[in-house]
């Protein structure tokens, strides 16, 4: 491992900035680091969308292709965006300008981004935070029914006020700072939900039937494989790491100087991927031990997490304390992902507006508390709303995943391949240790990934606007 350096301030670039920058913050050394974008990386996109989609694409051969992708084109990106945060040592709204004010939009535009996802993410944050607190009251029974869900989401005050609980934490653990908030919370964090989920999905692959399930999430199958695989795999890959959200950059603008870059990336997507696989082992088995074997059951999308899995817990023995510790699980995870996307916001008015992060932590409470509301009210009072065919969740959901963050990731591409050079980020990570996958980066930020990335973007339109169905 090296060991873990000590802190170390970020070197300032710009003296007019200097003495607002000193305050920003850092992590304290790079388990820090680690653990806190582990946590970014971890969220609803690994617990719930993982295993549906690897169930979906061949089970084994998803998993295969994931991986390979991850370790090579999510690598590339994230490494992308760590350096550029560490070199600008400031947020992605600016570290873009830093290196060419004419490209400063790029930055504007990756900010964009979480300020769109954050409160329809507070909207689903707020959901779980509902199963949570019915499964420690012993009511999963109640959960399992047909309506249960459908009935909470169509009223206008309660899912409302768990939103509010739900961003609440989000803001106290943001407020306390970078070390003092999102470092602390996630190296508690993290570790526990580690925990649950290897004690999780050990109960579950014990459960009879339940190999069956295991052999079919592990097993590869060509049957199916085409590039629908390769392309999903590729847009898991963008929700499940953070990438184009401006996050990774933010994160890595605290990130100390001397901290291994190459080696931390690395430790975050094998973090990110092993906490999937689990989530996998965890959700397809007990399906498969619940519909006794109807893997048609997998195909459930959205509906999985909170109408089939509450059904399955229910089936269980001990079903109360099984559903109270999943949830609780999933509830850790979507914790996780929401400060990571808070942090990225405040970090962008301290950087831009100069406010202290109190002031910037009320700010973007009481904004991303109003965006809120056509997210949860979407399902009830204004589900007769729609835009393009969308209800405001999947409308946010669709702009910020399918198209800016597809447009951002590719100038950034761009950005770094053909305006600064790649130069610039292999100096920036050589500057702290060896870059061993150096001619993989190269070959994938100015070629591959831009092709890549193109291709996701098309794909993705063309399905969220419904000309192509897979």
């Amino acid at each position: 491992m090296g060991g873990f350096c000590n802190e170390v301030r970020c070197i300032m670039k710009k003296e007019n900035n200097s003495a607002h920058n000193h305050n920003r913050g850092s992590f304290s050394g790079r388990i820090g680091y680690v653990l806190a974008v582990a946590g970014s990386a971890v969220g609803l996109g690994n617990i719930w969308r993982f295993p549906y989609l690897a169930a979906k694409y061949g089970g084994g051969t998803f998993l295969l292709t994931y991986l390979i992708l991850t370790l090579t084109f999510g690598f590339s990106l994230m490494i992308t965006e760590v350096a550029l945060g560490r070199k600008a040592g400031t947020s992605a709204i600016r570290a873009f300008g830093h290196f060419s004010k004419k490209h400063t939009f790029i930055g504007y535009l990756t900010t964009i981004i979480p300020f769109i996802i954050f409160p329809y993410y507070c909207v689903i944050g707020g959901w779980v935070t509902k199963y949570a607190l019915v499964s420690l009251q012993g009511g999963i029974h109640n959960a399992a029914s047909d309506t249960f869900f459908t009935g909470f989401i169509s009223k206008s005050a309660e899912p409302m006020i768990c939103v509010l609980v739900f961003l609440i934490a989000t803001t106290v653990v943001v407020a306390g700072g970078v070390k003092g908030g999102v470092e602390r919370v996630s190296t508690i964090m993290m570790p526990v939900l580690i925990v649950l989920l290897i004690g999780v999905s050990l109960f579950c692959i014990t459960r009879p039937g339940a190999m069956a399930g295991v052999a079919y999430y592990l097993k590869p199958s060509l049957k199916g494989f085409g590039p629908t695989t390769i392309l999903a795999a590729l847009g898991q890959l963008f929700y499940s790491m953070s990438l184009a959200m401006g996050i990774m950059i933010t994160f890595g603008s605290y990130m100390p100087k001397k901290a291994d870059l190459e080696k931390s990336v690395t430790q975050v997507e094998l973090f990110d991927t092993g906490v999937a696989f689990l989530a996998g082992l965890m959700i397809v088995p007990a399906v498969f031990v619940f519909s006794n074997g109807d893997s048609s059951m997998l195909a459930k999308g959205p509906s999985l997490m909170f109408v089939m899995l509450p059904k399955v817990f229910n089936s269980m023995a001990f079903s109360s304390v099984i559903a109270a510790v999943f949830f609780i699980l999933v509830l850790l995870a979507a914790l996780t992902s929401s400060i990571s996307l808070l942090e990225t916001l405040v970090a962008v008015l301290m950087d831009k507006f100069h406010m202290k992060r109190g002031t910037a932590c009320i700010t973007m409470f009481i904004i991303a508390l109003l965006l809120a509301v056509p997210s949860s009210l979407g399902f009830g009072a204004w589900s007769n709303i729609t835009i393009l065919g969308f209800d405001f969740l999947d409308f946010f959901d669709f702009i910020s995943n399918s198209v800016l963050m597809p447009i951002a990731a590719f100038l950034t591409c761009l950005f770094v391949g053909y305006i600064i050079k790649p130069k610039v980020i292999v100096d920036e990570v050589e500057s702290s240790g060896e870059f061993k996958r150096k001619s993989l980066f190269l070959i994938m930020v100015k070629y591959i990934a831009p092709i890549c990335i193109v291709a996701i973007l098309v794909f993705s339109v063309l399905e969220g606007l419904g000309f192509i169905t897979v």
